[in-house]
């Protein structure tokens, strides 16, 4: 069945970190024919740009390292057929595999609590989404980037759940970390994105709560194709 609409759609995804935004968000476009924006990725891509390039150094960011660095760096998502999806790109680099590192996961709420950083990300997001038909997901979605985003939705899970999560995707790709790791750094990046100045995390009045503990992915997916309907029927 066909879901492309004369009328396309803004769908924002916001919610909390490891809860399975990007991979439901992208599924979410594939169904509709939609194009997925994963600007978490376009964060970590930032944060990765800064530790290679020196503004980063022993977990400590350097606000004003960093912020000069900012004119240096272009993002692009490129559609990868082989996984059936974008991968992201710095200055023409694919970087998608490196910025999802623990490192860079330990670095990546203070690079996007700058102001200079959001303020250009941002920018470039409203850009990209402008010809509507787009799903974006991120901390500030629905409330900063796309307020008027037809359909919000937030995600949340359990903070034990997703680490258990982020565990096994890291240890699939031969990272040795421990859960214990994982899940306080989990509940750490869930205090700096609620408490940051700068867009904390917050969910907006009209969106529409997920919480996917014990969800799959096709039952998530049935879940958002009924509140999908009741917007564009």
């Amino acid at each position: 069945m066909e879901y492309n609409k004369k009328h396309k759609i803004i769908i924002a995804v916001d919610g909390f970190s490891s809860c399975g935004k990007s991979t439901f968000a992208k599924a979410i476009a594939a169904k509709l024919g939609y194009i997925f924006i994963d600007t978490g990725a376009m964060y970590r891509a930032v944060t990765l740009y800064a530790l290679e390039h020196g503004a980063i150094r022993s977990g400590v960011v350097d606000e004003d390292a960093v912020v000069a660095l900012l004119k240096d760096i272009d993002i692009d998502f490129r559609f990868n057929p082989e996984r059936g999806a974008s991968d992201i790109y710095v200055n023409g680099d694919l970087v998608e595999g490196k910025i999802r590192t623990i490192e860079v996961s330990n670095c990546v709420s203070p690079v996007s609590s700058i102001r200079e950083v959001r303020e250009k990300l941002v920018a470039m997001q409203q850009q990209m989404g402008r010809k509507r038909g787009v799903v974006m997901d991120g901390r500030d979605i629905g409330t900063v980037v796309f307020p008027d985003a037809e359909l919000k939705l937030f995600m949340t899970a359990d903070p034990h759940i997703r680490a258990l999560r982020r565990y096994d995707e890291l240890k699939a790709k031969g990272d040795n970390v421990s859960l214990e790791e994982i899940e306080q750094n989990v509940r750490s990046r869930d205090e700096a994105d609620m408490t940051r100045a700068i867009s904390p995390l917050r969910q907006a009045e009209d969106a529409i709560v997920l919480d996917n503990s014990f969800m799959t992915i096709p039952e998530q997916m049935e879940w958002f194709m009924a509140r999908y309907r009741e917007v564009t029927e």
